[in-house]
């Protein structure tokens, strides 16, 4: 594990850039839509063309990993997210009405989070044998990842107060300096070499992966959305509660939208030290992290004073951290290598489409079902462990080396 300590830094660099590259514009939303006379829903779509497009083009960009190498697909995705960054931040510094171009400057960068970030998955799998090692440097991706969701809101609304296209201005160079680290310290797996499986054949193989072991791989898949789901749902709801109903804002706001996320950084990183390589271990994480998350939920109501609804909310961070990095080893250790990059894109793909669609539906939730809005956050957290205990079944005689499920 030392030995990869300088490969494992950069990767992480990889989720770090890519989360603040879009999380910490969304403090700076109310302020775009002042400078350039946009209105809310339109500003939202600077959001959400960034996700949709990487939930499309994600499961190409874990194909392509698996045929060209991992690197060859991350490098270049790292330089077309910066390209997108400089062409928002561009418009926006030099148009009158930069609004399409700022889109198109979003569009890019959703191309290159989509083989950026995911990739990193498979990548981790691929640079160690030892599966421990492998759940330790996935729970470092697990963390710097929840890191940049923590930094986020604070930087985005700091950038913002020098001039308020900064932070579009701030993803080239972040972009560039995770390709430096990935070029110098990133060694290229020696089974990361170009490989001549035609597509025909790669896709019998894929089919083979989903018919042997589809019981507990499509169950990672809807957990992970699932998780999502309810920490970007929460999320928006305490980030609204927050302006409309205490008047926190800027800075402020966003210090406060950190607390439940450093909690699940926490977990997190903890989770991925403890798992190691036992399946059974790592169920359970998931079993108890959401069902910790649905308990806190279960208590949370339409009237709940702040200090409680943080503490509740910080409750249920520590589940979902305690949850995702037992589904990242489960879903890369569970596959071969020659597939990891397909499989764990899909993954990453379910897990963007819980991100995109957490907001816009708790936001409906909030003007016409709010007393129902935690108890069904709380409600599909209990799904989850339901579907964890079912579902995924590591083998009581192997537990360390498969999972197997009753077909």
């Amino acid at each position: 594990m030392k030995k990869k300590k300088w490969d494992l830094i950069a990767l992480a660099s990889i989720p770090l850039v890519m989360t603040l590259g879009n999380s910490m514009l969304i403090p700076v939303l109310p302020i775009i839509e002042k400078q350039i006379g946009i209105s809310a829903f339109q500003s939202s779509l600077i959001i959400t063309v960034y996700s949709v497009v990487a939930i499309l083009l994600i499961p190409i960009a874990g194909y392509l990993s698996d045929k060209i190498g991992r690197k060859k697909v991350i490098i270049p995705s790292l330089i077309i997210t910066g390209i997108g960054g400089a062409v928002s931040a561009f418009a926006a510094w030099k148009m009158e009405d930069p609004y399409f171009l700022i889109l198109v400057g979003r569009f890019l960068q959703g191309i290159g989070a989509a083989g950026a970030f995911p990739v990193v998955i498979p990548t981790v799998g691929d640079m160690f044998d030892d599966e421990k090692q492998v759940s330790e440097g996935l729970g470092l991706i697990e963390t710097s990842n929840t890191f940049g969701k923590v930094l986020s809101p604070v930087i985005g609304a700091l950038l913002a107060v020098i001039i308020w296209y900064i932070p579009f201005a701030s993803i080239p160079i972040l972009s560039l300096l995770s390709i430096l680290l990935v070029m110098k310290f990133v060694k290229v797996p020696k089974n990361d070499d170009k490989k001549e499986t035609r597509f025909s054949e790669f896709i019998k193989s894929v089919k083979k992966v989903f018919h042997d072991n589809g019981r507990w791989v499509i169950s990672i898949f809807m957990i992970g959305c699932i998780n999502m789901f309810v920490l970007f749902g929460f999320l928006f709801h305490l980030s609204s509660i927050l302006e409309d109903e205490y008047n926190v804002t800027g800075v402020y706001k966003g210090l406060v939208l950190g607390i439940p996320l450093l909690f699940l950084c926490i977990a997190s990183y903890i989770s991925g030290k403890k798992i190691g390589e036992n399946k059974v271990v790592m169920k359970w994480a998931i079993v108890l992290g959401n069902g910790g998350t649905a308990a806190s939920l279960f208590f949370m109501k339409h009237d709940t004073n702040l200090v409680m609804l943080i503490v509740l909310l910080s409750v249920s961070g520590i589940g979902i951290g305690l949850s995702l990095p037992g589904l990242d080893a489960l879903i890369t250790e569970g596959v071969e290598k020659d597939v990891r990059g397909t499989v764990t894109s899909l993954y990453s793909s379910m897990r963007f489409l819980g991100v995109a669609a957490g907001p816009p539906v708790i936001a409906i939730f909030m003007d016409r079902f709010p007393d129902m809005l935690y108890l069904t956050l709380a409600c599909l957290s209990v799904i989850a462990a339901l579907v964890t205990l079912i579902a995924i079944r590591p083998s009581s005689s192997e537990k360390e080396t498969q999972v197997s499920v009753e077909q």
